[in-house]
């Protein structure tokens, strides 16, 4: 569902952003009264952030992409 090791998810920025995207709207959710909506955003926004921040290794989208048949 979430590639973490796609190269657009490189920047610690990005990551920021759409956890606390996510975050915050469920937090939106949950003030205006709709607790369904809230578990869900919130539910990725906790998913987003133990995909990008604490099983993130940028050092598996650089070995995956140097591994060449042809270097043998």
């Amino acid at each position: 569902m979430l590639n973490a090791n796609d190269p657009f998810y490189r920047p610690v920025w990005r990551r920021a952003v759409i956890v606390a995207v996510c975050l915050g709207w469920g937090m939106v959710e949950l003030l205006t009264g709709s607790p369904g909506f809230a578990i869900i955003f919130l539910a990725l926004g906790a998913l987003a952030a133990y995909r990008l921040f604490l099983t993130y290794s940028p050092d598996a989208q650089t070995s995956s992409l140097s591994d060449d048949p042809k270097d043998d």
